[in-house]
Formats: structure tokens, sequence, C-alpha cells
């Protein structure tokens, strides 16, 4: 019985140590997750801005032909994946990984590019096809990383080795919710003629829509990653701090639990030697 008392002490303070960990790992999180917010509440004006510009453009005349304006369905798509490059963030990873996949029926005629370690190591050891990779920028992205991992896709698909663009980033719904999304960058989606824009005629593009947007639309694949991987950061930083305080909620119960059975162990062990005494005793009348 002494043996067990002793075991379930060693597993109290092992979960006790581990739980300190955890709450650590959940008061950086925090930290870095007000940083990440604050950093996207700055970038998010700027990233809505360029988009709306683009639908305007394509929205004032359906006569605009371009590269970059969706003519059907796509067949060589590319991947832009955003993860993180460590662990402990619960289903972060993973469900943008899934999201990724989820409409690849030839893994031959997809390509991905990875951000983050975690869909490069995943992505490789399923056998699909990760043209790029970029690495340990998760944390804290820079326009500099956004510019690159725009060029490395804008290139395939000027070359034609992929004729569409898939963006994969988690977007930050809340600090407990987030949700991966698939935005396709390239080619865009020609949005509907508004009436007002069928009416009106006094917005001109010099030399012509078609240079506006042929300037634009690389500015604007920059600026939708850049702010892509600003919000991506964030949520790592969210499920990251919610993992954490699952974690040591989870070894609170656990030590409650042994806490529970030591003290019975240890009562069963003191009304075992009340039992010998008295035993004993009678024995010597």
């Amino acid at each position: 019985m002494a043996s067990s008392t002793r075991d379930i002490k060693r597993k109290i303070r092992s979960v006790n140590s581990t739980m300190q960990i955890t709450k650590a790992f959940e008061l950086v999180s925090t930290a870095k997750l007000k940083r990440a917010r604050d950093r996207m509440d700055i970038t998010k004006p700027y990233f809505d801005t360029i988009q709306e510009a683009v639908q305007d453009i394509l929205g004032a005349d359906k006569s605009i032909k371009s590269q970059y304006v969706s003519n059907g369905e796509s067949s060589k798509p590319l991947y832009i994946v955003v993860t993180s490059d460590r662990g402990l963030c619960g289903g972060y990873n993973i469900n943008a990984i899934k999201k990724s996949i989820e409409n690849v029926t030839n893994k031959a005629d997809a390509k991905f590019i990875a951000v983050g370690k975690k869909a490069n190591d995943i992505l490789r050891q399923h056998g699909y096809n990760v043209v790029d990779s970029f690495l340990y920028i998760s944390e804290k992205p820079e326009f500099t990383h956004a510019t690159q991992v725009a060029k490395a896709a804008m290139s395939l698909f000027k070359t034609g080795e992929v004729d569409a663009i898939h963006f994969v980033y988690t977007r930050f719904v809340s600090t407990i919710s987030q949700m991966a999304t698939d935005l396709l960058l390239l080619p865009i989606e020609r949005p509907a003629l508004s009436e007002e824009a069928r009416g009106s005629e006094f917005v001109n593009y010099e030399p012509s829509a078609e240079e506006v947007l042929k300037y634009i639309i690389p500015k604007y694949v920059e600026s939708t990653i850049y702010g892509g991987l600003i919000e991506a950061s964030a949520c790592e930083q969210a499920a990251r701090r919610i993992a954490m305080e699952n974690a040591s909620d989870n070894a609170e119960e656990i030590i409650e639990e042994l806490t529970l059975s030591f003290n019975q162990a240890r009562q069963a062990a003191i009304t075992q030697e009340i039992s010998e005494i008295v035993g004993g005793a009678e024995a010597l009348k």
C-alpha cells in the first residue's frame, strides 16, 4: 500500500509539472495573440480596399479581357497552404491541410506551395507535389514574405504550369473560433454587372481598364496573401492558447482524481494498520 501511495504522489508531481508548462505556453500565446490581432486590425483595411478595387474594375466593364479573369473551370490548380511551423495548436494545421486537398481529384495535376513546416512535411509525406516551401515565417510574417510567395505563384500562373491559384489559410472569426478558408486568388471571378455600373460612365481608366488591371493584379495577390498570413498568425496563437488552456484544465482534473485516489489509499492503509493493532491486542488477551 505504501508503494501505491508513492506511485500516486509521483504521478501528481509529474502532472503538476506538465500543467506548469502548459500554463506558461498559454500565457505566451495570449501575449502573441494580442500583438497579432493588432497587426491584423492595421492591415485589414488595405487588404479589403484592394479587393474592392479589383471587383469594381471588373464589375464596371464586362468587355475586359485578361488572363487573370476566370473563363471556366481549372484543371491544373496551385494551392498556397498556410500552416504553422510548430505543433501544440489543436486542429489548426490539419484543418488547413484537409481544406487544401478536399477538392483534389488527381495528385499529378495539383501543385502546392507550403507556408509552414507542418504543411511541407505532411503534404510531402502523402505524395503531393510541393513545388516550393516557405518555412519559419508563420508566426511573424512580413510583407517581403508575402511578395516572395506571390512571385513564386504568379510565375507558375504566367507560364501556364497552373491555371488557378488557391490561397488556403485560416480565417479569424473570434478568439475561440477559426475557420479554414479556400480563397480563389486567380483567375478572378467576374462579378455581376450592377445597375449602378451600367448607368455610370464617369469612371475612366487610362490607358485602359486592361492595363490598370494588369498593374493592380500583382498588388492584389501580394496584399491578399499578406493579409491572409497576418490573419493566420493570429489564428495560430488563438488555437495554441485554447489548446494549452484545455491541456491545463485536463491536468487539473487528473490531479484532482489522483489526489482522491491518494487519500483513499492512505485511508485504507490507516484502516488496515488500526485493524492489525486491534487484532494484535485481542490476541494478547
